[in-house]
């Protein structure tokens, strides 16, 4: 399982805070709410935790049914990763969500936006460069401030205000860019 370390904490809580990107969700939550639908922050937490611990465990036998490797799969990761920077940086969308969506705490809340193919690569991903404990223990961290903004979201949005929530948003989109670079050329190397 490996040692703690807390350097790999630290990079993990943050690759993920990135890629969840609860605090840039806080306007589609915001308008969930708007029309007058609920969004419970406990079954929201507790049910994206455990979507995404059950793929962070499950998400190598998935991939040796298909005959992937981690390294292969963390590189195409790193790509998803690289767009989903681009689409905070430059306010574009590449993925579209155009599922039904008939419960707001599951979907969208859960799926796709809080536990989505982007944390499940970032999880298989960085499986390839931490020990399964420290990015466990900075998915949890991750998990205790989903919880908190998502039951304080309209606090929070009147303390930061739009332009607060779009600076955050573009600040992420720049760290996950270079992640998705460090991902790349590490996992790629890898395969040559």
């Amino acid at each position: 399982m490996g040692n703690i370390n807390f350097t790999e904490i630290l990079s993990a809580f943050l690759v993920l805070l990135g890629i969840i990107d609860i605090v840039g969700a806080i306007p589609i939550i915001l308008q969930i709410k708007e029309k007058g639908r609920s969004v419970s922050a406990i079954k929201a937490t507790l049910y994206s935790f455990a979507l995404m611990v059950g793929f962070f465990y499950g998400g190598n036998w998935i991939l040796n049914i298909f005959n992937c490797d981690i390294d292969s799969f963390a590189a195409a990761g790193a790509i998803l990763i690289f767009f989903m920077a681009l689409e905070m940086i430059l306010d574009v969308e590449i993925f579209k969500n155009t599922g039904p969506v008939k419960e707001a705490t599951l979907v969208p809340i859960v799926f796709p936006l809080l536990a989505g193919a982007g944390v499940f690569t970032t999880l298989i991903s960085l499986r390839a460069m931490y020990a399964d404990i420290n990015i466990l223990i900075g998915l949890t961290i991750n998990m205790i401030w989903v919880y908190f903004v998502i039951r304080s979201t309209d606090k929070i949005q009147r303390i930061l205000g739009a332009g607060g929530i779009y600076f955050i948003r573009k600040f992420f989109g720049i760290i996950l860019l270079a992640i998705s670079v460090k991902l790349f050329t590490e996992n790629i190397s890898k395969l040559f």
